[in-house]
């Protein structure tokens, strides 16, 4: 079978890697896909909805995969099924859960499912009234889509009035913010499988924000990430049941079942596993660590979700270790320089690219987060090794990236 592969960063790399493991797949496409994954599978230039649908067509595509959460909530999830097309993604209206944080928090609400308290707000002027529900740090929230860069932690009120004015000029932000209490604990993410009424889980992982070691500085899209986590295996089946179970029953009360693979982010606190955030798609970078470690043909696993059949699939895991850790060009996440020469001699890790270009004289950078170097050992030490060495061993200056994945310690409450 063809597959087609909406998008153009390491999430996407890591999904082909994914197809081409199984041996029901005989041709991956990706569009736009970079210059790094154009050197493994063929990149093609499509520029809208009807583009890719005149391709799916011409070329006898099976499966179209959307990567990226953009083109999910701007509905071509929904336009592709009306042309009778098989597609991996939930519809416009179910990813709301990622793509208004109002509605997840709304969803949650009703459904008591375990998260933060928040308010939300149209204004700075709102502030004031309702930090006299919250205590310092805080969190602030672009209500929309950001690109992972719309959380803000404040100490106090002149940064959260800084803070709140700053995302609320922001597209992201225009219909409001939230603001939340700040949760105690550490941070991991699980995939789900749903097929709209049943779902199957992943690994866990765990995802590392911050731009500089320590997890200090701006929140980024992901600067590393680390698969499996097992601290968080204690907590798998009270999050498969306060949270996961109520919001799919959710979003079918609601008359838009989640089909798709959803993300959770979760907080894991003394009270309990609590969600930070939902995404309609897979994680990026966690996507590079969970998928290498997969052993489940991932065309069976898609197809399962698509023909609601994912009740009883069970799914198979390596015992081994996996590390991203990401490489971002000087300025990331605010703006950065593009156009750096980049060589990569041999090395062990794979690389996942997601911000590159290729000119006559070879790859340079042309993104924020320029590619992923991605490990897997039978240990996270050996793994860790690896990757750092490998990272070193990259020709590209003023490269960016955290020298901490993975030394993190999770405590077990």
């Amino acid at each position: 079978m063809k597959v087609l592969i909406i998008g153009s960063g390491g999430r996407e790399h890591a999904i082909a890697d994914a197809f081409a493991r199984s041996s029901e797949c005989t041709k991956i496409y990706l569009s736009p896909g970079n210059a790094g994954i154009a050197k493994e599978y063929e990149c093609v230039p499509l520029a809208d909805k009807m583009q890719i649908l005149e391709f799916v067509q011409k070329h006898n595509i099976a499966m179209v995969f959307i990567g990226p959460e953009q083109p999910i909530s701007e509905g071509l999830s929904d336009f592709l099924r009306e042309h009778k097309v098989r597609v991996l993604a939930p519809s416009r209206a179910a990813a709301q859960l990622e793509t208004s944080k109002a509605f997840a928090k709304r969803i949650m609400q009703n459904y008591g499912v375990p998260t933060a308290r928040y308010r939300f707000i149209q204004s700075a002027a709102e502030l004031d009234f309702c930090m006299q529900e919250f205590s310092f740090p805080v969190v602030l929230k672009a209500d929309g889509l950001a690109a992972g860069k719309g959380v803000i932690i404040c100490e106090d009120r002149s940064s959260a009035v800084k803070a709140a004015e700053a995302l609320l000029s922001q597209k992201a932000g225009q219909s409001g913010i939230l603001v939340e209490e700040y949760l105690m604990g550490w941070e991991t993410s699980l995939f789900a499988f749903c097929d709209g009424k049943d779902f199957v889980t992943s690994l866990f992982s765990q995802d590392h924000k911050q731009l500089y070691d320590n997890d200090r500085g701006p929140n980024t899209g992901g600067m590393g990430a680390i698969c499996p986590i097992s601290e968080a295996e204690t907590y798998r089946q009270v999050i498969e049941d306060e949270i996961l179970s109520p919001v799919l029953k959710a979003m079918q009360n609601e008359g838009i079942p989640y089909e798709g693979i959803l993300y959770l982010g979760l907080m894991i606190t003394r009270e309990g596993p609590k969600v930070i955030e939902f995404n309609c798609r897979f994680g990026d970078p966690e996507a590079q660590v969970v998928l290498p470690l997969l052993q489940t043909d991932f065309v069976l696993l898609c197809n399962a979700v698509i023909d609601h059949k994912i009740q009883g699939l069970k799914l198979s895991w390596k015992n081994a270790h996996a590390i991203a850790v990401v490489a971002a060009a000087p300025g990331y996440p605010g703006p950065y320089t593009k156009g750096i020469p980049i060589k990569i001699p041999r090395i062990k890790s794979k690389v996942m690219y997601a911000g590159v270009s290729e000119d006559a004289s070879g790859l340079k950078s042309s993104g924020g987060r320029v590619l992923a170097l991605v490990n897997v050992a039978e240990s996270a030490q050996e793994a860790r090794e690896a990757v750092y060495r490998d990272m070193d061993a990259i020709d590209f200056q003023g490269k960016v990236y955290r020298k901490d994945i993975g030394l993190r310690e999770n405590q077990v409450f």
